[in-house]
């Protein structure tokens, strides 16, 4: 809409230059002619492992005037991920960074107004149903499973939130989350898209650059991860006020919010964070309101045409927004849904007299850090793989910065370095065990089912038992925290960077740091420089 009828506004900020809603569109257009010329047809697949750039919305919306089915990866996933994804997938090429020319210099030489047979042979069939993205999310087995987004999902899901935070062509639009995440996708691009407002997208999330970017900006709407927020809060009042003082809506999810950031942050900034709760396989389910209490704690009511239900505590989703299934996957698409058409989302809920929505646990082993899914049956898989390890289990543990972290508790006998290294040659580094812990044996129920909440509490022991024989108090270590877990000099420890939240995955640094005597490198944060080689116990 944005594209035809503001074709004169300036749409789009990024790296220094400025693009209208037309050049947006002229540059699809483009794009869409460059795939159509290397053979993409309706239906196929088009895998996609970008950070945030330009060209990555060229490629999005080439797609979706094709009928091509737009496959993000993440920019941190290794090669062992990635190759999943793309052998699942099928798909008729891969873009990344090291070939992504190819394909914007033949978009370069198609002609800027096609005649009108190139119109033709770009427009097709295309329909609600028709599929417009697969995002690959983790299953409770570790098999990375594709839910097929269609363009009715993504436009329900865009119409509702435009409604409901009141978004129009009046706001200025900050976008730092990562395009291959539905939070970025499905809300931010396609809201800045149907509301016609002005966006600035940044490559990453920087949280030493990103207070200026927003005070040289001044943006009214910001969507973020709790990790966002959290590195916010070391915000000097003074800036935090005058961000505070243009913008309009702060928007949390991906990760549950804590109360206590919620409240720091209404202080400092003035605002109360929007906290919401949604999927990638449904987009956005509930909000807190735009107009009315934002109850900390709460991901707020139902969205517009979007039904709820509590069964056996797990939360149930049933409207336009939720996906059609997995990708080729129907034994695991039919025991994702009721025989009534919810959508088993796995999340444990609570809804108070008032209405809200409390979210109190996953039903599965998931661990949230930073925003992103992280599945312990894959990582524990990979460790099984390795010399000396005979058993495995991760869990994760409550983390300041992230909401959580993986640990591995390992039977065996085992060179913590060694795998390591395997994790963070084979993972994503958000998945990367903060800790490698070993254990006599893995707690397990008389059926043989780990007992996962067990496993903390040896955690706990060992912290508690570390933090006397180094002459801690026992005041310091009221939970489980990775500064606690790590001490230099009973075990190794890897590099520390001088920041750990990616701000460029809206996730997680990928940290490829050695160990002492080592030079640290981060792939999405070049020149950035190590700590030390080790954290000292908290004192």
């Amino acid at each position: 809409m944005s594209l035809k009828l503001r074709e004169d506004d300036v749409a789009l900020e990024w790296d220094g230059g400025e693009y209208t809603f037309g050049d947006v569109e002229r540059r699809s257009n483009r794009m869409a002619d460059a795939l159509r010329a290397k053979g993409f047809v309706k239906g196929d697949r088009l895998c996609v492992q970008l950070a945030n750039r330009i060209e990555l919305i060229d490629l999005y919306l080439a797609c979706v005037k094709l009928g091509v089915i737009f496959v993000p990866i993440n920019v941190l996933y290794r090669e062992r991920e990635v190759a999943h994804i793309v052998g699942d997938a099928e798909p008729r090429a891969v873009i990344t960074a090291e070939n992504l020319a190819s394909f914007t210099g033949a978009a370069g030489s198609q002609p800027a107004e096609p005649d009108d047979g190139l119109r033709a042979r770009r427009s097709s069939d295309l329909d609600g149903s028709t599929p417009a993205a697969i995002i690959y999310t983790s299953g409770t087995t570790g098999a990375s499973k594709g839910a097929v987004l269609t363009h009715d999902n993504f436009a329900a899901n865009a119409v509702n939130l435009v409604s409901c935070w009141q978004i129009s062509d009046r706001d200025r639009f900050f976008l730092a989350l990562p395009l291959f995440h539905i939070h970025a996708l499905g809300n931010g691009l396609h809201t800045w898209l149907l509301s016609g407002c002005r966006m600035r997208l940044a490559e990453r999330f920087n949280h030493r650059t990103t207070v200026q970017e927003l005070r040289a900006f001044a943006p009214t709407l910001f969507f973020g991860v709790p990790t966002m927020y959290v590195r916010l809060l070391d915000t000097r009042p003074e800036e935090a006020r005058a961000i505070g003082a243009s913008m309009r809506l702060f928007v949390s999810g991906s990760a549950p919010l804590p109360a206590h950031v919620l409240e720091q942050f209404r202080e400092l900034f003035g605002h109360t964070i929007l906290e919401r709760y949604g999927m990638t396989e449904t987009f956005m389910n509930t909000s807190n309101p735009y107009v009315g209490e934002r109850r900390a704690g709460t991901v707020g009511f139902p969205l517009p045409g979007v039904s709820i239900r509590i069964e056996e505590g797990q939360l149930l989703v049933r409207g336009p927004n939720v996906f059609s299934g997995y990708w080729r996957r129907a034994e695991a698409t039919a025991s994702a849904f009721t025989a009534d058409g919810f959508f088993r989302t796995g999340d444990l809920a609570s809804r108070d007299p008032g209405g809200y929505i409390t979210l109190l646990g996953r039903k599965s082993d998931v661990i949230i850090s930073g925003g992103f899914n992280i599945y312990p049956r894959e990582i524990e898989e990979l460790l099984l793989e390795q010399p000396g390890v005979s058993e495995a289990a991760v869990a994760g543990v409550e983390d300041a910065v992230r909401g959580e972290v993986p640990i591995a508790y390992i039977v065996g006998d085992f060179d913590e370095s060694a795998l390591d290294r395997i994790c963070r040659e084979q993972l994503a580094s958000f998945k990367v065990p903060r800790k490698f812990v070993k254990v006599d044996s893995i707690p397990r129920t008389a059926l043989g089912k780990v007992q996962k909440h067990l496993l903390k509490l040896v955690l706990i022991v060992l912290v508690t038992a570390a933090a006397f024989a180094n002459g801690w108090s026992s005041t310091v270590v009221p939970h489980v925290a990775p500064a606690a877990m790590e001490n230099e000099t009973a075990h190794p420890s890897p590099v520390r960077l001088e920041h750990s939240f990616c701000e460029g995955s809206g996730g997680e640094c990928d940290q490829n740091a050695g160990r002492s005597g080592s030079t640290p490198s981060c792939r999405c944060c070049p020149g950035t420089r190590a700590n030390g080689p080790g954290l000292s116990p908290r004192r």
